[in-house]
C-alpha cells in the first residue's frame, strides 16, 4: 500500500510536474494535496507545453485516476478551462478519471478581488501574491465560513450560499478598501452553471485514497509550491497559505503516515523564487540573467520573471529535515552548462558567527541578517541535453550531483537535463 509524496525543496517552481509525470507511469492514482491555481506545473508532452494549475500532472497517463484533494482550493472557472483544454487534445478527463474531493474549498471572484485589494494595501510590504484569491479563501476556510466543493452537488442551493458569501465580501471591498462591489447576480448565475458542470466529479477523496492503498495500489501525492513557501515552515510572512511540506499530503488527502513509502524532494540545480521575500543566494548580475534566460524562468501562472541564484545547501538540508526525504530529483542541470566557475552556498555567516542551518523557522527578518558562504565548484561546457545515462554526463556534472547527495544525505535518483518529457536520467 505505498504512497509516494512529491514535494518542492525550495521556493516552488522546482519542476515537480515533470517528476510527477515520470513517476505516474507506475502509479494508479495521482492526487494533488495543497494549493490552488496560484501554482502551475508544466509538462512538455504530446507536442504541447501543458500548464496545469489544478488537474494533477499524472493526467497524461491514461491508466491513472487523478484526484484534486481536500487540501486544495479550486477556482471552478480555471478547473473547467483545464478540463476543456485537455479534452481538446484527446485526453480523457471524464468523471471516472478526474475526481474532486467534496471537502476542497471553492474560490469566488470576490476572493480574488480581496486578494488584490489586500496586496495593494500593503504597499511596499506587499508579499507578492498571485492575486488568485488563495489567501482569502484559506482564511474563510479557517474561519469556517467558506464554501466546499461538495455543496456544488445541489447547484441551486450552492448559488444561494455563493450569494450570501459574495455579499459579505462586497461589504469588505466597499467599507474597508473603498472599492466598487462585484456584480452579485452575475457571480451567482455563473456559479450555478459551474456547479452543474462539476458536480459529477465530486467524490469522497479520503475514501478513494484509502481504497487504493488497501488494494496495494501506488498513490502518487503531488504537492504545489515548495518547502520555503509553507505556511508554518517557510520564510514567513512571504509564504503561501497552505501546507506545502510532506505532512501536508496526509492532511490534504486524508490518510495516515504508515502508508508513505517514499518522499521525493524536487530541487533545481540552482535556486529561484517568485515574489517578495528573502533570497540569500540571489544573483542580480549577468549570471542571474543568463540562468533566467537559459532556464525559461518565468512564472507558469503569472509570467513574472523569477529571481535566480546559486544552489543553497542549507536550504536543501532544511527541506530534508522538515520533509524526511528518501531521495531527491534534481532538475534543470543543463541550465548550468557553460558557467565558470559554479558556486554553491555551504553555510551562512554574521558578525563572525557561522551556521550551516537555514533559519527559516525564525522568519524572513532573521534570514535577511545572514550572508551566504560560497564554495566554488568546477563547471562544464559539454551539452548534456541528450544525456540519458549517468555515464553520459561529463565528470564535472556528475561531481556536482554527487556533492548535492553528500550534503543533503539522500540519493539523487532523477536528473533533469532538458524541458522535454524524455530528457531525464534515472538512477
Amino acid at each position: 500500500m505505498p504512497a509516494i509524496v512529491v514535494v518542492g525543496a525550495q521556493w516552488g517552481d522546482e519542476g515537480k510536474g515533470r517528476v510527477v509525470d515520470d513517476l505516474a507511469q507506475d502509479a494508479h492514482m495521482v492526487a494533488r494535496y495543497n494549493g490552488g491555481d496560484n501554482a502551475g506545473h508544466t509538462v512538455v508532452a504530446m507536442g504541447h507545453t501543458l500548464r496545469l494549475h489544478l488537474v494533477p500532472s499524472g493526467i497524461l497517463h491514461p491508466h491513472t485516476v487523478c484526484l484534486i484533494g481536500a487540501g486544495v482550493v479550486i477556482n471552478p472557472t480555471q478547473l473547467v478551462a483545464e478540463l476543456d483544454q485537455l479534452a481538446a487534445l484527446g485526453v480523457d478527463v471524464g468523471p471516472e478519471r478526474v475526481k474532486l474531493a467534496a471537502a476542497a474549498h471553492v474560490i469566488l471572484p470576490t476572493h480574488r478581488a480581496l486578494d488584490g485589494a489586500r496586496e495593494a494595501a500593503r504597499g511596499r510590504e506587499a508579499i507578492g501574491t498571485t492575486r488568485r484569491g488563495i489567501g482569502p479563501v484559506y482564511a474563510d476556510k479557517a474561519a469556517r465560513v467558506g464554501l466546499r466543493a461538495g455543496q456544488m452537488a445541489d447547484p441551486e442551493a450552492f448559488g444561494e450560499r455563493v450569494l450570501a458569501l459574495v455579499q459579505v465580501h462586497n461589504r469588505l471591498l466597499q467599507e474597508h478598501y473603498g472599492l466598487e462591489p462585484l456584480p452579485v447576480g452575475e457571480i451567482v448565475a455563473e456559479s450555478v452553471v459551474l456547479a452543474q458542470r462539476l458536480r459529477s466529479y465530486l467524490a469522497d477523496g479520503s475514501e478513494l485514497v484509502a481504497r487504493a492503498l488497501a488494494a496495494g495500489q501506488v498513490v502518487l501525492c503531488e504537492g504545489a509550491q515548495g518547502t520555503l513557501l509553507d505556511l508554518d515552515h517557510g520564510t514567513y510572512p512571504y509564504v503561501t497559505s497552505s501546507s506545502c511540506v510532506a505532512g501536508g499530503a496526509l492532511t490534504g488527502l486524508g490518510f495516515g503516515p504508515q502508508a508513505v513509502a517514499r518522499v521525493v524532494g524536487v530541487a533545481k540545480a540552482y535556486t529561484t523564487r517568485v515574489g517578495a521575500g528573502p533570497f540569500p543566494t540571489e544573483l542580480t548580475d549577468e549570471v542571474g540573467d543568463r540562468i533566467r534566460q537559459a532556464g525559461g524562468e518565468y512564472g507558469t501562472t503569472t509570467g513574472r520573471p523569477r529571481r535566480c541564484g546559486w544552489l543553497d545547501f542549507p536550504i536543501l538540508r532544511y527541506a530534508a529535515q522538515v520533509n524526511g526525504f528518501t531521495e531527491l530529483a534534481l532538475t534543470k542541470l543543463d541550465v548550468l552548462t557553460g558557467i565558470h566557475p559554479l558556486k554553491v552556498a555551504v553555510a551562512y555567516e554574521r558578525d563572525g558567527e557561522r551556521i550551516s542551518r537555514f533559519p527559516a523557522e525564525w522568519g524572513a527578518e532573521e534570514v535577511t541578517r545572514w550572508q551566504p558562504v560560497y564554495e566554488e565548484v568546477p563547471g562544464w561546457d559539454e551539452d548534456i541535453r541528450s544525456a540519458r545515462r549517468w555515464e553520459d554526463l561529463p565528470p564535472a556534472a556528475r561531481a556536482y550531483v554527487e556533492r548535492v547527495e553528500e550534503v543533503v544525505g539522500v540519493p539523487v535518483t532523477l536528473i533533469g537535463v532538458g524541458p522535454e518529457r524524455e530528457a531525464v536520467i534515472l538512477r
